[in-house]
């Protein structure tokens, strides 16, 4: 225990500098980290405050607690803080940067002031968000529908249209950093096949990044442009074509879903092979399937677009395209499957959020194939269950796969042990809550009942449905809450963390918990293969803490 306490005294990234200077100029990768870590969760409670007031006025049929223009507001603000706020850099730009260099051996990333630069372009981003929320807000839907945001809308859209236009570039540059230090920083021996399937989930993370998200800026400001300059770009009144918005934006917005869920996918990789201490089975087909969603997902935008005009042979195509995308997903969910097959699994918390993960994308990923289809896609178009597919891709997927993560490597990034027994109950709840507040949309979309929609008066007989969905959310929110707080409570009061509490192959185990500043000692020398696990002893049951 004393050698434990010496390690964890001494000198580490946490310890290097103690003032809030130290923090707000750092360009150590695993500070910035941890702003973008304080950051994200932030704006996550923002929007979740949206999410539990959308579900408060749906308790009841009418629309008896905010004003329709307000709920409007509501769901385009919940939608647009979760995706580009928390969504799409909460693995990232959290996990990602903290671990990226620590993965490939190398001391930080590429460009260590781009990195501190694309957190402040974040907070500035984030800033112009809060001031257009706090000064009337946006009601267009976070797709920013033309003509109804160029024309229309009386609401703060250019305000919030620049806000995300702002925070892609915070985007832009997280990838170009981690393109160019997973291509020119790899210790010696970290050969292409030898890295981390969560390097390879943000390789193709980033290469998304750097080719979609220029198409949504310059989309963005088409729009603002056309609102404040009455340029014909969208508007039919101007001479403008409003599918030629739906084209720009999903060619970003779909690629963007992929840039939830693949660092997700990373995460459950190193996870399951963890805990079931074996090799991930086809390590080659699951790294490359990555490569593949990154491809195809380029290919597929128009699905989205099957009931707003486009041409049947079109939609034809995209359909096609839109089945193919399964094939690499489906790769990833069997290998992982094959990998815990016959394997020594144990249950701590990391992979009860990896079974969650599985279960969860797989109902997502199924219920896609039903939107992909021109012959459901016009019936259930625009209603609940969209809203539910969606949901489970990217809250049953991307935020399990987020919280199995920061359950993972908590020990590494802090030094101290989160409380066990906490970690398995909260990993239950979030499970049990999200089934309960989105399985019963699919349901509701089915049955018709369509999204955004305030008041459901005319439908009374969908209240008891959306009961359950509101009782869910209320369990959900307190799973969320629970490793904010125990998190927080172990940073102090917690069991100081061996090295590799898990007994986990990888570079970033081989270092101190937390690490140095400069992350090695030496520059490692990797000379064996990815997932070793037949040669790494495995760790003794983390005991359960009460």
């Amino acid at each position: 225990m004393a050698t434990a306490v010496i390690q964890h005294e001494r000198e580490n990234y946490l310890n290097q500098g103690s003032g809030v200077k130290s923090w707000l100029l750092t360009v150590d990768h695993k500070r910035i980290a941890l702003l973008y870590l304080a950051s994200i969760t932030f704006f996550f409670f923002i929007g979740g405050f949206f999410a539990l007031l959308i579900r408060l006025e749906l308790l009841t049929p009418a629309g008896d607690l905010v004003q329709a223009d307000t709920y409007n507001k509501l769901f385009t603000m919940h939608g647009q803080v979760m995706i580009f706020f928390f969504l799409i850099p909460s693995i990232p730009a959290v996990l990602g940067n903290f671990l990226i260099p620590l993965m490939i051996g190398a001391k930080d990333l590429a460009f260590p002031r781009i990195n501190l630069l694309s957190w402040y372009l974040y907070i500035i981003a984030g800033i112009m968000y809060l001031h257009c929320l706090l000064t009337g807000g946006v009601d267009t839907g976070w797709t920013f529908y033309t003509p109804l945001s160029s024309a229309f809308s009386n609401t703060k859209v250019v305000e919030a249209g620049l806000a995300i236009f702002v925070a892609g570039f915070s985007s832009i540059l997280t990838g170009l950093n981690f393109v160019v230090s997973i291509h020119r920083m790899r210790a010696p021996g970290m050969t292409w096949s030898r890295l981390p399937l969560f390097v390879w989930a943000h390789y193709a993370t980033s290469i998304i990044q750097l080719l979609g998200t220029p198409v949504l800026a310059i989309t963005l400001v088409l729009v603002v442009c056309e609102r404040v300059f009455h340029l014909g770009i969208f508007d039919p009144k101007l001479g403008g074509d409003p599918l030629l918005f739906q084209h720009l934006f999903w060619f970003y917005s779909h690629p963007a879903v992929y840039i939830m869920i693949l660092p997700s996918m990373g995460v459950i990789s190193e996870v399951v092979a963890c805990f079931s201490r074996k090799r991930v089975f086809g390590y080659e087909f699951v790294a490359m399937a990555s490569i593949g969603i990154a491809v195809i997902g380029f290919l597929v935008w128009a699905h989205h677009m099957f009931v707003a005009g486009i041409s049947l042979y079109s939609a034809l195509v995209f359909s096609l395209l839109s089945y193919l995308v399964a094939v690499p997903s489906a790769i990833k969910v069997f290998n992982w499957t094959a990998t815990m097959y016959k394997g020594s699994i144990s249950f701590s918390t990391p992979m009860l959020y990896a079974f969650g993960f599985v279960g969860l994308f797989t109902i997502g990923g199924l219920t896609g194939l039903f939107l992909a289809c021109l012959g459901v896609d016009p019936h259930v178009h625009d209603t609940y269950f969209v809203i539910a597919h969606f949901h489970y891709i990217m809250v049953g997927g991307a935020v399990m796969g987020y919280l199995g993560g920061m359950h993972y490597w908590w020990p590494k990034i802090s030094g101290r042990m989160y409380p066990e027994a906490w970690g398995r109950l909260a990993a239950l709840i979030v499970f049990l809550g999200f089934n309960l507040t989105f399985f019963p949309q699919f349901i509701l979309g089915y049955l018709g009942m369509p999204r955004r929609y305030w008041d459901y008066s005319h439908s009374p007989e969908f209240q008891i449905l959306n009961v359950f969905s509101t009782a869910g959310a209320t369990i959900l929110a307190v799973g969320y809450l629970l490793p904010m707080v125990y998190f927080l409570w172990s940073m102090r009061y917690g069991k100081i963390a061996p090295d590799n509490p898990w007994g986990a192959a990888g570079l970033e185990w081989q270092t101190a918990s937390p690490p140095p500043t400069y992350n090695f000692d030496e520059t490692p020398v990797v000379t064996w293969e990815a997932y070793n696990y037949e040669h790494i002893p495995a760790p003794e049951e983390v005991p359960v803490e009460r």
